[in-house]
């Protein structure tokens, strides 16, 4: 890396750890508290698992927009596709602080196989955080050559975790209360 993109990296790498370590605490404490006299938000799963449905489309969308050198329109998803990300987040905590988590009913190797995709999910979903916002500085920053490097590796774990959360909502919709 050149002296330019090493001042840009910098300017923004202190926020990039910042919010990075930041969002995933905030989350895992507002998870364990529970508002008290207030119904749970039953409508917000199916609305946030839609909104990962909606996530993953735009970033493939996104994709092929990009592939076909269209930059105006990949930018503009992309930004689209951030913001979908922070709307489930914060309709996620939102259902969490005010409902019991659901545990799986299922049995079996079904019951293996939503806890890999869940598990990998969580954990996923908590490394993305700095991949996106690397990825988006870089190109917002004009690095292209930098920000291609970082979302060949950023794009398919987004997706991944789009569709995990929508895979993770169907096997658990049964069982809510």
């Amino acid at each position: 890396m050149n002296k330019v993109v090493d001042s840009k990296e910098v300017k923004y790498k202190k926020w990039i750890i910042i919010i990075s370590v930041v969002i995933p605490i905030v989350v895992a404490v507002l998870f364990s508290i529970r508002i008290p006299n207030v119904e749970p938000l039953r409508m917000l799963p199916p609305i946030y698992a839609t909104i990962n449905g909606f996530t993953a489309l735009i970033l493939m969308i996104a994709y092929i927009a990009i592939r076909k050198k269209n930059i105006i329109l990949h930018e503009r998803l992309m930004k689209l596709a951030i913001g979908l990300s922070v709307m489930f987040l914060v309709m996620y905590v939102a259902y969490h602080m005010t409902s019991d988590s659901t545990p799986y009913g299922g049995t079996g190797a079904i019951k293996i196989f939503y806890y890999v995709i869940l598990i990998s999910h969580i954990f996923l979903s908590i490394g993305i955080i700095p991949m996106v916002l690397i990825t988006y500085v870089r190109a917002a920053s004009r690095l292209f050559a930098e920000h291609k490097k970082i979302a060949r590796y950023t794009f398919p774990i987004w997706l991944y975790i789009a569709v995990t959360g929508v895979v993770v909502y169907l096997m658990i919709a049964p069982y809510y209360v």
